[in-house]
């Protein structure tokens, strides 16, 4: 029983972190495509630097910095310094995909949004209460993932 207190809470944290870096990437997301666009749809100066000038490539490609800064960094990092480079990484992933609001809409964006977050949920819930290990759907899923993938850029063509 004491186990699963301590699993329980740890899980908890860990959960209620990633929940806050979910806040952190959304709100940043959002904020950052409001201070680019226009009530009109027109770019701002601001719209012009992150999404069309050769800046972007910043935008896009500072999560992945930010990633492995923290994956060569983290052993060496105090617990401090590694949350305040996970808030970045998350404001920076917001940043990179407030694109996605120049080309979907806010109901269709919500609607993935709580479909992923039921699934999450629903995965977490079932290993929770079973304990089961659902490390074994990892192949399947990115074989999934993978084809995903294909059928998108099949379908671009």
């Amino acid at each position: 029983v004491d186990i699963d207190q301590g699993l329980r809470a740890y899980m908890i944290k860990v959960y209620n972190l990633m929940g806050l870096g979910l806040l952190i990437t959304g709100l940043a997301a959002w904020g950052a495509f409001h201070l680019a666009v226009t009530g009109d749809g027109q770019l701002t100066g601001f719209g012009q630097l992150i999404y069309a000038s050769a800046f972007r490539w910043v935008v896009i490609l500072a999560p992945l910095a930010a990633v492995m800064f923290l994956s060569f960094r983290i052993q060496s990092m105090s617990v401090a310094a590694a949350q305040t480079t996970f808030w970045v990484y998350a404001g920076l992933v917001g940043l990179s995909l407030s694109t996605i609001f120049l080309v979907y809409t806010g109901t269709s964006i919500t609607q993935t949004f709580f479909a992923t977050a039921a699934a999450f949920g629903g995965l977490s819930l079932y290993g929770y209460t079973t304990r089961r290990d659902l490390s074994a759907f990892g192949s399947f899923l990115i074989m999934g993932v993978i084809g995903l993938l294909i059928a998108m850029l099949i379908n671009i063509f």
